[in-house]
């Protein structure tokens, strides 16, 4: 009661200071469905609803669902906010989120089932199945078997590529070809690098053993027996379906919405649409050794393949939960210890998305929280704080930890991004022509970019992301500020070189949310340095 009441207390300091429209309503305002609270613990069944109005209006969350599952039975599954801050349509629980790399587990559990049946074998090497695989070292390629794939352990780090990759017009086949030329930063097998591309190669091997698409075969073995029916695979389904959340950011300390962004070439690592209903019942499969409404799913034997540990993954370090000793990836789950307890879990992340599931099997418990704007952590948050709760673990708000936790990088990190748009704004003079750039660029592993003067303006343009222009303001000291017109790419200074007065080349890098790497374009009639 005394917790109640602090959180009464709490809510109305809240009201008593918000004015912006939006919080008011994520407030006033929460989806009318909610699942009967069939034994739902203290926290989720007199606070949840204040708790997560509350922290959406600290985070700027537009929309936000979660659904859990305990004992077999869905006690919760509902939806907070809004769709869209322009039509302030409300969230429900059939409201479709891009969940991004959740559509992991899917796509290894499909390889593990394959493998159960021994169509496929998780040890065979990938060029038995696809002989035009290769990786940038001819060792690499020789060993790599579709388990390396699955395991993030191909010698990639974590997103290397994705700069070509994510939302790019390139097939899935030509993203896996894409493979020969990058370069890795470490030795094979070595260390965990996530890699979206690994994921997209093996599911590249569904149709050539099955004789149908990676698409079909999760629906046919997965959406359709779970009786998924809002669950899809594909951009133009999320961009029709009437019940679509739209994907948001905040950008220079403004939530906005942005275009929903295609990403069905990153297939099997990421483009699977769903919502929190049909996943709890992804969930409730997991939870129940593979059946669902008595029915076998998939083979318990598959799932357990699918949790074993196979590659350490992570910092076990956090002063938040000092109690973690481990950190593991198995085959489409990461998997750690959690106040006594084992975990498996993934996150996903999309232009305007983060999503987040997690269960332990020996409390039979499981959470799933989608929110629509990438810039939050609540979506994690409030799928442990959910957790603490089932398992008496004493309270504390985890979503305002994790806020200021972060809080002194975010304001530095906008700090020095209003320092370099206002010396952006002063149109520095560049030590040659600004037309003397002007010209096509090449990087061996992305291909073309060019740089053209429109309106005054040196433009970027990439050949494989065509709805991607970038403004490049000069700053002085052989450097642009970058702007791309995608706001998850964000806003990043490259440098250039100059040779005797002429241009070298330009560094050019995106927001770490896609890729942690810098990609030097060379400029043609150049000596190629890639």
């Amino acid at each position: 009661m005394q917790y109640i009441l602090t959180q009464m207390f709490r809510l109305r300091q809240l009201t008593g200071v918000i004015r912006h429209p939006l919080c008011v309503l994520l407030l006033i305002y929460t989806s009318i469905f909610s699942c009967p609270a069939l034994a739902q613990n203290g926290f989720v069944r007199d606070s949840l609803d204040i708790y997560i109005a509350r922290e959406m209006a600290r985070w700027q969350v537009p929309g936000l669902a979660i659904s859990i599952v305990k004992d077999g039975k869905l006690l919760f599954c509902k939806g907070y906010g809004v769709r869209d801050i322009e039509t302030k349509i409300p969230v429900d629980e059939f409201s479709l989120f891009q969940i991004a790399s959740n559509s992991k587990a899917f796509t290894a559990t499909a390889i593990a089932l394959l493998d159960y049946q021994k169509t496929l074998s998780l040890d065979e090497k990938v060029t038995h199945y696809l002989p035009y695989f290769r990786l940038y070292e001819p060792s690499s390629t020789e060993l790599c078997t579709v388990r390396d794939l699955l395991t993030h352990r191909i010698g990639l780090g974590t997103f290397q590529g994705d700069f070509l990759n994510w939302g790019s017009e390139l097939s899935r086949k030509e993203i896996v070809e894409g493979l020969a030329r990058t370069k890795p930063k470490n030795p094979f097998r070595y260390r965990y690098g996530y890699c979206n591309a690994g994921y997209i190669t093996a599911g590249e091997i569904i149709p050539v053993v099955t004789n149908i698409s990676w698409d079909e075969f999760v629906k046919i073995h997965f959406f359709d027996p779970l009786k998924m029916v809002h669950t899809n695979t594909n951009f133009q389904s999320m961009k029709i379906d009437k019940n679509a959340c739209s994907p948001h950011i905040i950008h220079m300390g403004k939530l906005g919405k942005i275009p929903l962004v295609n990403i069905d070439n990153m297939g099997p690592s990421a483009c699977i649409n769903s919502c929190v209903s049909d996943m709890s019942k992804w969930l409730l499969m997991q939870l129940d050794s593979g059946r669902y409404e008595g029915n076998q799913v998939v083979p318990y034997k598959v799932l357990q393949e699918t949790r074993k540990a196979q590659m350490a993954n992570g910092d076990i370090h956090s002063n938040l939960f000092p109690s973690k000793h481990f950190s593991s990836y198995g085959l489409g789950w990461n998997s750690y210890d959690y106040q006594g307890k084992r975990i498996w879990e993934h996150s996903g992340g999309a232009n305007g998305f983060v999503t987040k599931t997690e269960f332990i099997p020996e409390v039979n418990l499981g959470v799933i929280v989608y929110t629509n704007s990438e810039s939050n952590s609540l979506y994690d948050a409030l799928v442990k704080q959910v957790i603490d709760d089932y398992l008496d673990i004493p309270y504390r708000n985890l979503s305002e930890l994790y806020y200021f936790r972060g809080l002194s990088k975010k304001l530095a990190e906008k700090k020095a991004l209003d320092s370099l748009v206002g010396l952006a704004a002063e149109k520095r003079k560049t030590p040659i022509p600004l037309q003397n750039f002007s010209g096509k660029y090449s990087n061996t592993m992305y291909g073309e970019m060019t740089l053209s003067i429109e309106k005054g303006k040196l433009m970027m343009h990439l050949s494989h992301h065509p709805n991607n222009a970038a403004t490049m303001d000069y700053l002085g000291d052989d450097k642009f500020l970058c702007s791309f017109s995608d706001l998850s790419c964000g806003i990043e200074v490259l440098p250039f070189t100059l040779e005797n007065k002429k241009v070298k080349t330009i560094h050019v890098k995106v927001n770490d949310y896609i890729d942690y790497e810098w990609y030097e374009f060379t400029k043609y009639n150049e000596p190629n340095q890639n």
